[in-house]
């Protein structure tokens, strides 16, 4: 059952594409693949049917949401250069960290730690505070979460202690 909900988000997603941006369809859709990325790890382990399939599977799936939101959502947002080299630079780290880590273990692994968890869900609220909130701030502010996130994730890879 998790793993079809997960498989459903990245089916989900697709739309995402094709609806316009601030209507009630696009935010009914994002909210309802968000919360599938929360309940799918949770049945998982109520259900007992935890696997590296549904992990590897989770990690596929979010990076489409996320792929698909970033080409909708970004170009809408008007950030000065310096914010959108913060947001390279992480994303760079954590792309570094990601083919450290598959080339040192031989597999893709996804780091949750608590910081990630946070820059995931204050990365999940933006798009909702798009219309309301000026965005320069709270992007400033997620990218000091995600840079310590990255951090978090290098220093427990380096003491062999991944969070997963």
């Amino acid at each position: 059952m998790a793993n079809v909900i997960t498989a459903g988000r990245i089916i989900l997603s697709l739309p995402l594409l094709c609806i316009p941006l601030s209507s009630v369809w696009f935010y009914v859709l994002y909210l309802f693949c968000g919360l599938t990325d929360m309940v799918d790890g949770a049945i998982a382990r109520k259900t007992g049917t935890v696997s590296q399939f549904g992990a590897r599977l989770d990690t596929v799936s979010d990076f489409v949401f996320m792929l698909i939101c970033c080409v909708r959502i970004l170009p809408r947002m008007h950030l000065p250069v310096w914010l959108w080299a913060w947001i390279i630079m992480v994303a760079l780290m954590k792309a570094a960290h990601i083919v450290f880590v598959l080339i040192r273990k031989k597999k893709l692994l996804s780091n949750h730690n608590v910081l990630n968890k946070i820059t995931g869900f204050a990365l999940f609220l933006l798009p909702l505070t798009l219309d309301f909130v000026e965005t320069s701030g709270g992007v400033a502010a997620i990218c000091v979460v995600a840079t310590l996130a990255v951090m978090q994730e290098m220093y427990d890879t380096a003491k062999g202690k991944e969070v997963l």
